[in-house]
C-alpha cells in the first residue's frame, strides 16, 4: 500500500528479492535493490533525522538525492542519502540527528 513503484531519477527499478534489513534496532523487510527510503516508507517510517537546532523530524523531501532531509546513518557511515541508496541484505538503517560529520 505505501510502496513507491516508480521514482522519479531512477525511474522503475527491478525489484529484487525480500531481504531484512534493521532500522533502529527494529528488523524490517524491502525489496533488494530498491531505494532505502522506499523500503522504510513501506514499512510506515516517515521520519529519517532530525535537524540539530530545533530537532524538528526530516524525511523523503526532494527523492532525488540534492537535499539532506532523507540523510541517515548506514551501517555506520553518517550522511547517506536513502532516497537514492539501494537496499541490501542485513543493512543497520539508524536515525540520524543533524548533519553529521563523516565516521
Amino acid at each position: 500500500m505505501y510502496r513507491i513503484k516508480e521514482h522519479p531519477i531512477l525511474k522503475s527499478f527491478q525489484k529484487g528479492r525480500l531481504v531484512k534489513f534493521e532500522f533502529d534496532g527494529n528488523v524490517m523487510e524491502g525489496f533488494e535493490g530498491e531505494p532505502i527510503s522506499v523500503a522504510l516508507k513501506a514499512n510506515g517510517v516517515m521520519v529519517h533525522r532530525y535537524t540539530k537546532k530545533h530537532s524538528q523530524p526530516r524525511g523523503v523531501f526532494c527523492s532525488i538525492g540534492r537535499c539532506t532531509d532523507c540523510v541517515m546513518i548506514v551501517d555506520g557511515q553518517t550522511n547517506v542519502r536513502t532516497c537514492i541508496t539501494p537496499l541490501a541484505e542485513g543493512m543497520k538503517i539508524e536515525t540520524q540527528y543533524g548533519v553529521l560529520n563523516k565516521r
